[in-house]
């Protein structure tokens, strides 16, 4: 009797962490697994715009897109915007990261005021820099006005609509890179850089060719977790700022497929769009991984 309990015993401790990941599980498959691959399937089909009819359609919604002039727009838009952005935002951050670890007096307060953004919505981020750009009364075109003299339509003329776009998504980004920052240069040994100081390294080689390079593991993540916020979760800045305008001058690739899925009705392209997104991140992260990471010091 004894050897039983003691197997079952054994069985069930195997089988418990298991047990405790169901709910986890669960929650993937409904709500990432499953719509994954409903999307796929619709891709795949022609649907009339009341939803009671969809006819098979193979590749053809992959074929229609790639030939389509505005989609083509929409994904070297999407490309050259996400560059743009996570170029800009993760040397921002790295050079703000380390002048808020120089121990400058007040620093924990510029830490809260600059870590203000990481609290903010897109939706609220989108509204609050169109009130700032405002061509009659946004406090930049106020100074734009006084110092140059001039007053520009940044939401609503090209290329200056582009422009607060990244000015919106920089600022949004900007504190969730500044605390992986601050952590990781906080983490480098005093003595590399004691040493380095002794060499006759002035603070430029010192924060390019070993501090910058020492944190490459974080800079390694922001860089991946960027190029996902800038590709899926801008939809709200779009949308609030440009709408995509002007002329569709500012319409991404997600804010395409909104486009095509609720205000044109075209589920079967739409679905088409989500998987071609996901093919691009999934191309992205297997070559920067791939390439990038040889490059990555861990200390």
């Amino acid at each position: 009797m004894l050897p039983l309990l003691h197997a079952g015993g054994v069985s069930m401790r195997k089988l418990y962490p298991y047990l405790l990941l169901i709910p986890t599980f669960v929650i993937i498959i409904m709500f990432i697994y499953y719509p994954a691959g409903s999307a796929l399937k619709l891709s795949l089909y022609k649907t009339s715009p009341f939803g009671n009819r969809t006819i098979y359609v193979g590749l053809r919604n992959f074929r229609q897109l790639f030939e389509d002039p505005e989609y083509l727009y929409a994904v070297r838009f999407t490309l050259i915007y996400v560059s743009v952005s996570v170029a800009i935002t993760i040397f921002m951050s790295f050079i703000i990261a380390y002048m808020l670890t120089r121990g400058v007096p007040g620093t924990r307060i510029y830490r809260t005021f600059l870590f203000a953004p990481y609290a903010v919505s897109p939706a609220i981020a989108g509204t609050l820099w169109t009130f700032l750009l405002n061509p009659v009364v946004g406090h930049v075109n106020y100074f734009f006005a006084k110092l140059f003299g001039i007053q520009v339509a940044w939401l609503t003329s090209k290329p200056y609509a582009f422009y607060a776009l990244i000015f919106a998504t920089v600022w949004k980004m900007l504190p969730f890179d500044m605390i992986f920052y601050i952590a990781s240069i906080q983490d480098v040994s005093l003595d590399i850089i004691e040493a380095s100081t002794l060499d006759g390294a002035n603070t430029m080689t010192r924060v390019w060719r070993i501090i910058f390079p020492l944190v490459s593991p974080i800079t390694f993540y922001l860089v991946i977790m960027n190029i996902v916020t800038t590709m899926f979760s801008s939809f709200a800045i779009v949308d609030v700022m440009t709408s995509g305008g002007p002329g569709g001058y500012t319409t991404n690739m997600i804010y395409k497929l909104y486009l095509d899925a609720f205000t044109f009705q075209k589920r079967g392209p739409a679905a088409a769009e989500s998987m071609i997104m996901f093919a691009i991140m999934l191309v992205v992260t297997i070559i920067y991984f791939s390439f990038a990471e040889r490059k990555v010091h861990y200390q």
